[in-house]
């Protein structure tokens, strides 16, 4: 996700335009209509997908590259044929494939991630970044147009929900609150599958 002048743009995980070849704190500048432009300004941001290292929210933002750069997730770009979907349980089980596809990756069903203000994005929920392979939070490293990146307390990250009663949808577990990562796996965030057509 990317924030200029407070207006975000979410990327969709589970496009190629996600997966940048290089890293850089804040990959975009700003232009007026004067012939100026300006990269780095103090308000712009830049969101990449964590990966699975337990982040510090006591250290402060880091700076340099290569102590940033583990903290980044990495990805590739694939190409292929065959149509690709994503299925969701809303439940602790993996849900099949439908008839004609067979499953890539399972994982947990991710949704989108808000920042300060009016910010945020999401995830198509048919799309494959939907269905994220590991489950942690934070999901995202937020960079900063200063050049630093950190975990931020006000980043918020939403999941879909188990909901195993379907005879009150949308109403089993409001209010419920998961501690620990066991427990939110067990009985809070839902599962997923991404599937390919055979």
């Amino acid at each position: 996700m990317l924030e200029g002048n407070g207006y975000s743009l979410a990327q969709e995980l589970g496009s190629a335009g996600s997966c940048l070849e290089e890293f850089q704190t804040v990959p975009m500048m700003q232009c007026s209509g004067g012939k100026v432009c300006s990269h780095g300004v103090r308000t712009d941001k830049a969101f990449y997908l964590a990966n699975e290292q337990n982040p510090d929210f006591a250290i402060k933002p880091e700076s340099n590259l290569d102590d940033l750069i583990g903290y980044v997730s990495r990805c590739s770009v694939c190409g292929g044929s065959s149509k690709i979907l994503a299925r969701h349980s809303f439940t602790s089980d993996v849900p099949e494939c439908p008839e004609g596809f067979h499953e890539i990756w399972e994982g947990y069903s991710y949704l989108m991630v808000t920042s300060s203000g009016a910010s945020g994005g999401g995830q198509t929920l048919a799309s494959a970044g939907s269905c994220l392979e590991e489950f942690y939070v934070p999901t995202f490293v937020e960079c900063l147009g200063r050049g630093t990146c950190g975990f931020y307390i006000n980043n918020i990250d939403y999941w879909l929900a188990q909901n195993p009663d379907i005879s009150q949808p949308g109403m089993w577990g409001m209010g419920n609150v998961y501690s620990g990562i066991n427990e939110i796996l067990d009985m809070g965030v839902a599962r997923c599958a991404v599937c390919a057509a055979d």
